[in-house]
């Protein structure tokens, strides 16, 4: 038996059959961690959907919602705002499935924990200052409210926003929801203090900030736990400070990662480039 983290998907589901395949997954005895962006700006969106949504009803797999998936839920719930050129979500709002696949997503966490390893998966990380059980808490609070009745409220008015961007205990409200869900699902850098910052998202050494990764403080109070986390894919494959990146950028043409927490070794698939990232203007 074997659980493998599996990296962004973003509808690479041709690359993921492939990597399965080479690490001999067997649905019997193996389980699959997903850690979020499953869909979008790669071909099969829809399949990667199925296939998660179909594993997960089967007890085989887990997986916690990325900003992509937040933003498929959103789309799906008219919101138009934020849709590009580059979104491939076409196919899922026409499926015949698709309120089934949508009511499904909207129930999944933004955290998983290890039932027996001292790890959790989350999709972008964990400010510095919660512990792993302050987390599971915060992340329990987003998804009451994706499961609520009137969840497409919450993903069209009050999720989206980069304010407020800093934490403290006295949060309340839609604001206090909102840093959650950017803690979990869009950061990258931080402070110490688990100021949240957005505009970067190049490898750390390529700007003068004092800004860092979320997970190099030394006053980070979850390293108790072995972190599990990707969105990040031009952080490439790091396994250190008690974290592991699992993005390693398949949608770009970079690779598509299985990391296998009983033997702790990185399983690797080479990918055909399906997007271009997007050049800043200068």
């Amino acid at each position: 038996m074997a659980t493998y983290v599996i990296g962004d998907l973003q509808g690479c589901f041709d690359e993921l059959q492939a990597l399965l395949q080479q690490i001999d997954y067997r649905p019997e005895t193996d389980h699959l961690w997903f850690v979020g962006d499953i869909v979008n700006r790669g071909p099969k969106s829809l399949e990667c959907l199925r296939f998660v949504k179909q594993l997960q009803q089967q007890g085989q797999a887990q997986m916690v919602l990325g900003n992509h998936d937040f933003h498929l839920l959103a789309a799906y719930s008219g919101l138009k705002r934020f849709q590009s050129k580059s979104d491939t979500l076409d196919p899922i709002f026409e499926a015949h499935d698709a309120p089934e696949l949508i009511d499904w997503l909207r129930h999944q966490p933004l955290m998983v924990s290890h039932p027996v390893y001292e790890a959790v998966m989350v999709h972008a990380g964990i400010p510095p200052q919660w512990t792993i059980s302050e987390a599971q808490s915060h992340a329990k609070e987003v998804e009451a409210h994706l499961q609520a009745e009137d969840w497409q409220t919450f993903v069209t008015e009050h999720l989206f926003g980069s304010e407020p961007n800093r934490w403290n205990d006295t949060l309340g409200g839609w604001e206090r929801i909102r840093y959650i869900v950017n803690a979990f699902a869009r950061m990258r850098y931080c402070d110490a203090d688990g100021e949240l910052e957005f505009k970067l998202k190049s490898a750390p050494g390529q700007h003068d900030t004092p800004y860092q990764p979320w997970f190099v403080f030394d006053n980070r109070k979850n390293k108790t736990h072995e972190i599990f986390f990707g969105h990040w894919s031009t952080l490439g494959e790091i396994d250190a400070y008690q974290v592991h990146a699992t993005d390693t950028g398949c949608l770009w043409g970079g690779k598509l990662t299985a990391y296998c927490l009983e033997t702790r070794k990185r399983h690797t698939l080479a990918c055909k480039q399906h997007s271009k990232p997007k050049k800043k203007k200068k």
